[in-house]
């Protein structure tokens, strides 16, 4: 669901960019607001946690694969705003670092995944969970719900977003400049994955989520700005540290997600559209593919590129704390 540089036009990734900048402004009002709770540590290590589950691919129909994104269980904790800003965050850090979605789609990455993702999962758990208790097991239904519903509501922004590029931008013979395939092919290709093991990995993993929080840290459920606010979250911090280092499970399932290959991958199925081969080397990310350099074996370099991650999401958190707290300068007489 990471789509790469190339894959949409200039139009498109502008547009879409300027669609998550409101969205952005407001998470980034809340972020101002709550600055001396707990909510900006708990907004990095939620992101930390959606940036290492994102590591973990998935064997999909027809030889690609997929991966959860985590989005359900940041909106049950941070709600819609605080998940925004994880979400973004974490797939800023993989878009620069390790070239898993492009620069110039980072807008519509965000938008599909952070933005469209995190309302409808906290639309969603709402709706279901009401007023529950915390330790209901209607919270834990609701959350489950609300991951699978958001994880297909993102698939299905992207695939509108890859369908629609064959029908708009095309050069005078007709013939894609950017994604090549056409509605017809990526609706089915990025839905019937995602609704079915994608979604259900996404479901599994919201649902029991929140059904550890209920018995080990319930605090949690209540909102960022809740009583007890200074609880440590070290327990917790060890918890991703512990996926971090199982992440090489993620490489298992052969085959890339549909529609994130490569230029050189693609040409073995399509030849490549001159717009989308020209856009494809706007960036080149130093550890493009989770591969750290001078690490022979794929599993380590993959390990340790989910442990650097999450070491990324942490420093930006502090940086983002560091500019929240600046004092704004005073106007003069």
């Amino acid at each position: 669901m990471h789509i790469p540089d190339g894959y949409l036009s200039p139009s498109t990734c502008a547009a879409l960019y300027a669609a998550s900048a409101p969205f952005w402004a407001v998470a980034a009002r809340r972020l101002k607001r709550e600055i001396h709770t707990r909510f900006v540590p708990l907004v990095s290590l939620v992101a930390a946690f959606v940036f290492v589950v994102m590591m973990f691919n998935l064997p999909l129909p027809g030889g690609t694969t997929g991966h959860a994104i985590g989005v359900g269980i940041a909106a049950v904790v941070l709600g819609p705003w605080g998940a925004i800003l994880a979400v973004s965050v974490a797939l800023v850090i993989q878009a620069l670092f390790f070239g898993d979605g492009g620069v110039t789609t980072l807008g519509a990455n965000v938008f599909n995944m952070a933005v469209v993702g995190s309302l409808t999962a906290s639309s969603c758990y709402r709706a279901i969970a009401g007023r529950s208790p915390l330790a209901s097991r209607r919270r834990v239904v609701a959350a489950g719900a609300a991951g699978y519903l958001a994880i297909n509501a993102a698939a299905l922004c992207a695939a509108i977003e890859f369908g629609a590029q064959p029908l708009l931008f095309t050069d005078a013979t007709g013939a894609p400049l950017y994604a090549p395939y056409p509605m017809r092919i990526a609706l089915p290709a990025m839905m019937i994955g995602h609704l079915t093991f994608a979604g259900l990995a996404e479901l599994l993993l919201s649902a029991g989520v929140v059904a550890y929080l209920q018995t080990g840290d319930p605090v949690l459920l209540r909102g960022p700005s809740a009583e007890g606010a200074g609880a440590p979250f070290r327990p917790l911090w060890a918890g991703i540290a512990g996926l971090a280092i199982a992440t090489p499970l993620g490489l298992l399932a052969g085959g890339a997600a549909w529609g994130e290959w490569s230029v050189s991958a693609l040409a073995a199925r399509v030849h490549v559209p001159p717009g989308l081969g020209r856009l494809s080397s706007v960036w080149t990310a130093p550890l493009r593919g989770y591969a750290a350099p001078l690490v022979q074996s794929p599993a380590l370099g993959y390990a340790l590129s989910a442990v650097l991650g999450a070491g990324l999401v942490l420093l930006a958190g502090s940086l983002l704390r560091g500019v929240s707290r600046r004092p704004r300068p005073s106007r003069p007489d």
